[in-house]
């Protein structure tokens, strides 16, 4: 235990350096000022839209703590962001829950659902898993619109009456009903994430989930259960992505929908969002989800006109928009903050150590190696005919 301790400090502390732990701390402290007094100086816009980042880049970290980690990936990581926010919003609509005790409750409930998508993973990898989890969200979107009265259907709790068996009961005000308090909503939710998330995978069992993306037969070898530290793994992005899908829900950036909670999209963007800004790091998914957020805020907003077209950017921002981030995943496939360390580290001379076993690969390169042989794998055993 005590080398794998030291091996963890030596790795972290190389990623970290050049700079020191207290200019570290410094910077670190110096950027939650600027967050929490963001709300005072800045436009109501600009506020709301901050608001919106600091939720995505909440989910983009419970998904990079399961799929950046452990390797398992989830192509319907919108599940537990809709799970959370729709048992929030229907306790709070139907049975009158406050929404301080909604939110929570909505988290445990995702919880529960990661539980039962972790399950899979235990007999499952590769193409089989990720098949799992992208089509688990769509049957709940079918199963939501058999049951319109409490669901809403397509249009969500928003056209969603108050039932006959509670009457008179309806939705209490939010605690993020305004700009400023659904900000500070947003950023104490990102918050007590991130810290969650980095003392995580920081600690043992952090250690435990980057070598079960590696090799979880090795990993069983030495006497560690990878099961059981698979299902820790979903139970705390369930817990973690359901408390943002509540409170989005419950803020005045969100709503309970569809579209907003648990269509194919939001599954897709977080996937992006954590690969541009660093798989496996957390703090480089946080970054990656502020990141995409507001650069597609920016572009959908931006009314400089195009000449050939003779039109607004903003008419055709999601084409731009994912050009720029192609572009991003071709020349970074790294992530942004592992670039950014690498730069620092050329800059100021420190050196990468020695060459490592699989070339330097980034996380994500070793993942999508991974997924891609075993889905060969997959149309190898079918040309053969084989089970």
């Amino acid at each position: 235990m005590a080398g794998e301790t030291e091996t963890d400090v030596k790795t972290w502390g190389d990623i970290l350096n050049p700079m020191s732990m207290s200019t570290r701390h410094q910077l670190g402290l110096v950027g939650l000022l600027v967050l929490f007094v963001f709300p005072l100086f800045a436009p109501p816009i600009n506020t709301l839209h901050l608001t919106g980042a600091l939720f995505f880049a909440t989910f983009v970290m419970s998904w990079d703590v399961v799929s950046g980690y452990t390797g398992e990936i989830s192509f319907g990581h919108g599940l537990f962001f809709g799970v959370g926010g729709y048992s929030a919003g229907m306790l709070n609509l139907h049975l009158g829950v406050n929404p301080w005790l909604a939110a929570p409750l909505g988290a445990v409930a995702a919880a529960i659902a990661g539980l039962l998508i972790g399950f899979p993973s235990l007999r499952l990898k590769g193409p089989y898993f990720s098949l799992v989890t992208l089509v688990t969200p769509i049957i709940v979107i079918s199963v939501f619109r058999f049951f319109p009265d409490l669901t809403g259907g397509e249009l969500g709790l928003v056209s969603v009456g108050t039932v006959d068996k509670f009457p008179g009961i309806g939705p209490i005000p939010s605690p993020g009903f305004s700009p400023i308090s659904g900000f500070y909503l947003a950023l104490g939710v990102f918050l007590l994430a991130m810290v969650v998330f980095l003392a995580v995978t920081r600690s043992d069992a952090g250690i435990v989930f980057t070598a079960i993306r590696e090799d979880d037969v090795a990993v069983a070898a030495t006497g560690k259960n990878p099961a059981k530290f698979k299902l820790f793994a979903f139970l705390l992005s369930g817990l973690i992505g359901g408390l943002a899908g509540a409170t989005y829900g419950f803020s005045v950036v969100g709503s309970f929908t569809v579209s907003e909670l648990l269509a194919l999209v939001v599954s897709i963007e977080v996937i992006v969002a954590a690969i541009l800004g660093g798989m496996s790091t957390i703090t480089g998914a946080a970054i990656g989800g502020l990141f995409f957020y507001l650069l597609r805020i920016q572009l959908r907003n931006l009314e400089v006109t195009i000449p050939v077209l003779n039109a607004p950017i903003g008419e055709f921002y999601f084409l731009i928009f994912a050009v720029i981030t192609l572009g991003f995943l071709f020349y970074l496939p790294e992530g942004i903050v592992p670039r950014l360390v690498h730069e620092s580290r050329a800059r100021f001379g420190t050196s990468d150590g020695e060459p490592v076993a699989d070339g330097g690969k980034a996380p994500v390169e070793r993942i999508v190696e991974r997924w891609v042989d075993d889905l060969r794998d997959l149309i190898g055993r079918g040309r053969e005919g084989k089970p």
